[in-house]
């Protein structure tokens, strides 16, 4: 905020929200005004759970994840004494980044670390197609930008950090003979290789973006397009608009 003498807290996906639109950023930020909510997702976050359990059972024994053999990466669950707050929602990884005097921070799912000694950052994800999982969507430039995230906020903690990280996507078979209580998925890990280069000059922006009193306009995005959110508003106000206006003139005729 304009004059904040404290750090100003950033989480990982108030970053995301920059990236997808300055006007939806700065409207959270300085008026409160958020975007309408979307249902929460609770199968992907239980199976976030039993990963994290599936892999912790492999960390305490220091030894591979059997889909760690399978996909031949070479790695095992790391052991860090701080790994649980890393993965707490509220705390997360953190970093007080001088330049911008912003708390930035964000919840890893699970770190690796390989045989040289670099850690690995691993991110859960899951879904149900017919079609086998990739990250090559337009859409899921979001999960890259958010394993960058991640990738910079480790460095920035003095960690030794691989630019390729993995993806954990677990699929479930759409095409069973029934639901029998039962589900079954296909997990398969998908290598990505992050580049956090932009991730300062993003904070930078943002930094100016708050201590602008002016609201930046409709459908400004850092990595361009239109904000569907802000398009919205945009035409449900014109249209409230217009309605009272037309009450209005059959008033006066």
């Amino acid at each position: 905020m304009p004059g904040q003498k404290t750090p100003y807290k950033i989480s990982r996906s108030k970053i995301e929200l920059f990236m997808q639109c300055q006007r939806c950023f700065w409207l959270d930020a300085r008026k409160n005004i958020s975007r309408p909510n979307g249902p929460p997702f609770r199968i992907n976050s239980a199976i976030d759970e039993l990963f994290k359990k599936e892999f912790d059972t492999y960390r305490a024994e220091a030894k591979p994840h059997p889909l760690m053999v399978e996909f031949s990466v070479d790695a095992i669950p790391m052991q860090h004494d701080k790994i649980d707050d890393w993965r707490n929602t509220f705390t997360g990884v953190s970093v007080l980044h001088q330049a911008t005097n912003f708390w930035v921070y964000g919840a890893i799912d699970d770190l690796w670390v390989n045989s040289d000694g670099q850690v690995i950052v691993a991110d859960y994800k899951a879904t149900a197609k017919e079609s086998d999982v990739s990250i090559d969507s337009d859409w899921q430039v979001t999960y890259k930008r958010q394993m960058e995230v991640y990738q910079w906020l480790l460095r920035q903690n003095g960690l030794d950090v691989s630019s390729i990280g993995y993806f954990v996507y677990a699929n479930a078979k759409v095409k069973a003979d029934g639901f029998f209580d039962r589900i079954e998925f296909r997990t398969k890990l998908i290598p990505y290789a992050g580049d956090d280069s932009w991730v300062e000059p993003v904070l930078t922006k943002m930094k100016q973006c708050l201590e602008d009193d002016n609201i930046p306009p409709v459908g400004v995005a850092v990595m361009g397009g239109a904000c569907d959110f802000c398009s919205y508003a945009k035409t449900r106000t014109e249209l409230t608009i217009n309605a009272i206006n037309a009450k209005k003139k059959l008033k006066t005729a």
